[in-house]
């Protein structure tokens, strides 16, 4: 979950390494650091945010025409300068994204061969390692191919020496990691919007790839020395996709951008007459047809959608749906059956728990295989039989919010594809279907102009410590979306419960200092959900409730009601929580904490 940026050039690429981390700081940022080569190996490092290094180059006129870099999420080792990257080991130097799983048996032999340690973390073993591996094989290249041998784990790498001044090595296995390929040198780094300023020509690295990279060249091999070719894909991502713009913060920024990422996403469906399975893959109608069930595997927001499809997917195509926390999935006896069609979902499509996940049910014979991903290089993308790019675009706040959103709307098309099939959608219920689809983004528009009100109900939370959220059916996923979002940034603890599981004991801590807060559509289940809301207020508890235009629950001491627009049937789910995301960002900023990037987390979670 830490960012790496890398670069061989003709040039200072200081700045570039700067620059690429301020677009990586999403990815770690309790500490950052560079190393550069210029008549010998300089290296800075900082705690704290990109800022903060980016200081330190300046005063000190740091320059270098090759050099790595690193944003830091800690997992091994507390935030701080020492256990920051770059890691030196005599005149070499590494960054590294991911956990070395036997580091400890590695750190105890290379104590015994004379290395001193001096920091807490996985990554220096690499370091030493890679030295010691220098003194019997010819060149960097091959010795970090030796290292690598002998590494466990997942990682991305960057290494360079003293001695071989235009050269940086780099490896991957388990985390992302891709180079750029532009005509004053070569780059490498975790993300491709780290290396839009210089590069739109990138390569992306599969899992025990090694390459070299050099002023003139790049060299990509097996660990075995093997030599490879890797296709060379021309970035479509744009540069001011990834630019804050007019925005306060990216969360805010990709609040408002969900009409629109949510018109690109159902942009295939937006003049079609007719569902096809197509959509998710060449291969999708053979197999989908002899589909028996579904398995969804995810983690964090991500296995939220799937609580929301598991609704839709039993209801509209008649098909049983089990969902799974991917990182739990991997780790208990289940009963596994070929025709499941196994389901993963990933904003990033490099969370390693959802990729091993989706592994683990491969090894276990069920070979249908989907992602419902944002990126379309990514390693989940690359490992299952179909896929569904959401294309949201890029997403640099921690607290998922058009990702999620459009998740759905892949899970919902899903749903429809999967009800055709099965004989259950009919043609008149599928010309309603598409023209509810093609309203989403107007709809989600409409909920947008809600933020006033929204606004000014976050006031009333400055002071509190304590939330609970409600919700009923395929609604209660949104109210557990909302709790999150809520914690996530505001760190207020928050909990969603069915509202019906009230009286089975979270009532207990319902009192005037414990906002509840309700998502309260006008379906089938309103007149239940009223109830329980009842029980609130007879226990001095003050409601927040998110209502349609139709819901008929009236403002009253105590009771507080926001109405959407209108209510929006199946899709009711998708459009209510929209204001949860706004009402979670504006209690974050009366709280004063940091809203892109909260403490103690990060947004790919691409270490176990």
């Amino acid at each position: 979950m830490c960012g790496i940026v890398a670069a061989v050039a003709n040039r200072n690429i200081v700045p570039v390494l700067l620059e690429g981390l301020r677009k990586l700081e999403y990815r770690g940022y309790d500490s950052a650091g560079l190393a550069v080569l210029n008549g010998g190996l300089h290296r800075l490092r900082a705690v704290g945010r990109v800022a903060e290094l980016a200081a330190q180059a300046d005063a000190g006129a740091t320059e270098g025409a090759t050099g790595i870099a690193h944003t830091r999420w800690a997992t091994h080792g507390v935030p701080s300068e020492r256990n920051a990257h770059p890691h030196v080991s005599g005149g070499l130097a590494v960054v590294h994204n991911g956990i070395i799983e036997n580091h400890e048996t590695l750190r105890e032999q290379l104590k015994a061969d004379g290395y001193v340690f001096t920091s807490d973390t996985d990554t220096e073993v690499v370091a030493h390692l890679v030295e010691k591996k220098l003194r019997s094989v010819p060149d960097l290249f091959a010795a970090v191919r030796a290292a690598l041998a002998e590494l466990h784990g997942a990682y991305a790498l960057a290494v360079m020496r003293e001695d071989d001044p235009s050269c940086v090595i780099v490896a991957r296995e388990g985390s992302p990691l891709l180079l750029g390929l532009a005509d004053d040198g070569h780059y490498a780094a975790s993300d491709a919007s780290a290396l839009l300023q210089v590069t739109r020509r990138m390569v992306y690295l599969e899992n025990g790839d090694c390459a070299e990279l050099r002023r003139d060249g790049v060299r990509i091999a097996r660990i075995d020395g093997t030599s490879v070719e890797r296709a060379v894909i021309e970035s479509q991502l744009s540069a001011d996709a990834v630019e804050l713009g007019t925005y306060d913060h990216y969360m805010q920024k990709e609040i408002f951008e969900q009409p629109d990422a949510l018109a690109n996403t159902l942009e295939m469906v937006g003049a079609a007459k007719s569902l096809q399975p197509g959509l998710f893959g060449a291969d999708a109608e053979g197999l989908l047809k002899g589909v028996r069930q579904v398995l969804i595997l995810a983690c964090g927001t991500s296995w939220h959608a799937g609580l929301v499809a598991r609704y839709w997917l039993e209801a509209i195509a008649g098909i049983p749906c089990a969902v799974e926390i991917a990182s739990e999935y991997r780790y208990r006896e289940s009963v596994p059956d070929p025709e499941t069609l196994v389901v993963t979902i990933s904003q990033s499509g490099e969370t390693a728990d959802t990729l091993a996940a989706l592994q683990h049910a491969k090894a276990l014979g069920m070979r249908r295989t989907l992602a419902v991903c944002n990126v379309p290089e990514s390693s989940l993308v690359r490992e299952t039989a179909l896929r569904f790019i959401t294309r949201a675009g890029p997403e640099i706040g921690v607290a998922s919010t058009k990702a999620f959103t459009t998740q759905l709307a892949a899970l919902y098309l899903l749903t429809l594809v999967m009800a055709k099939l099965r004989g259950r959608l009919d043609a008149a219920a599928e010309a309603r279907e598409l023209q509810a689809l093609r309203h989403v983004p107007a709809a989600v528009q409409a909920v947008l102009a809600l933020e006033p009100a929204i606004k000014t109900w976050a006031q009333l939370f400055g002071a509190k410590q304590h939330t609970l959220f409600l919700g009923r059916g395929r609604h209660y996923p949104i109210a557990l979306e909302g709790a999150l979002k809520l914690k996530e940034i505001s760190y207020i603890h928050a909990e969603a419960y069915p509202a019906g599981e009230l009286k089975h004991g979270p009532l207990a801590l319902v009192d005037k200092e414990m906002p509840v807060i309700a998502v309260a559509p006008n379906d089938a289940l309103l007149e239940k959900l009223k109830s329980n809301l009842q029980e609130v207020r007879a226990r001095g508890g003050e409601l927040f409730v998110f209502a349609d235009a139709d819901s008929e629950i009236a403002d009253s001491e105590g009771v507080h009601v926001l109405r959407l627009p209108e209510h929006y049937g199946a899709l009711s789910a998708l459009l209510h929580v929209v204001p949860l995301q706004l009402l979670s960002y504006h209690v974050a900023l009366v709280k004063g904490t940091d809203v892109d990037k909260p403490r103690n987390l990060a947004k790919s979670v691409t270490v176990e």
